[in-house]
């Protein structure tokens, strides 16, 4: 079985857990190293990415030894690659069900992989940057338009070559793929005004 790897902001997109959570899990042992990879930048299998979202989220409910026992009994599971398996770890009167975390991961894995096919590089559009495929537009800035505080109906009424899936794939592939350096800005409430330039008047003598 061949693994898919992702990057660990992908991964944590996937399992949606912090960036943090996916990092101190491969620090500290928890997950299993058949499940990581840090040849060429660290790498989770896609596959984990529900046993990561289980350890996160179960913290409430188990101890740290019943969740790492429990994700190393799934680990040896997930080779088999059966969506029939019963993901239910049984012992004693304790009974986990790993299933709803492994499923749950498996629709955002084919959210991303719909957000990757949604962008396109061209180096006639913005110098090559991400684009969305068939505009001009860059999912970065849509997210950024969103994420501070551009209700979606109106950025969808300003881009109506868009529609609101686009627009949540956009918005995922951007929180998958961060931008390095510092956050781009953008306009008064994320939206582009306008990409003329304007020569500023001298002030009267």
């Amino acid at each position: 079985m061949r693994k898919e790897m992702l990057k660990t902001p992908e991964a944590a997109v996937v399992a949606e857990v912090g960036l943090r959570d996916v990092h101190r899990m491969i620090d500290e042992g928890i997950l299993p190293p058949q499940l990581h990879d840090r040849d060429g930048g660290r790498q989770v299998w896609a596959e984990s990415c529900g046993l990561i979202s289980f350890y996160v989220e179960s913290a409430a409910r188990l101890t740290a030894e019943e969740r790492i026992g429990a994700i190393g009994w799934a680990a040896k599971r997930l080779t088999l690659n059966r969506p029939d398996a019963d993901w239910t770890l049984r012992e004693g009167f304790l009974s986990i069900d790993l299933g709803p975390f492994l499923r749950r991961a498996q629709r955002n894995l084919a959210l991303l992989h719909a957000a990757r096919a949604l962008i396109t590089h061209d180096p006639d559009i913005l110098s090559g940057a991400a684009v969305i495929r068939g505009t001009r537009l860059s999912p970065y800035d849509l997210a950024a338009s969103l994420d501070s505080g551009l209700a979606e109906a109106e950025l969808l009424q300003d881009h109506p070559q868009i529609n609101a899936d686009i627009l949540t794939l956009a918005r995922l592939y951007a929180k998958a793929n961060p931008l390095r350096g510092r956050p781009r800005q953008t306009a008064s409430a994320g939206r582009v005004v306008s990409d003329k330039l304007v020569t500023r008047r001298k002030p009267a003598a």
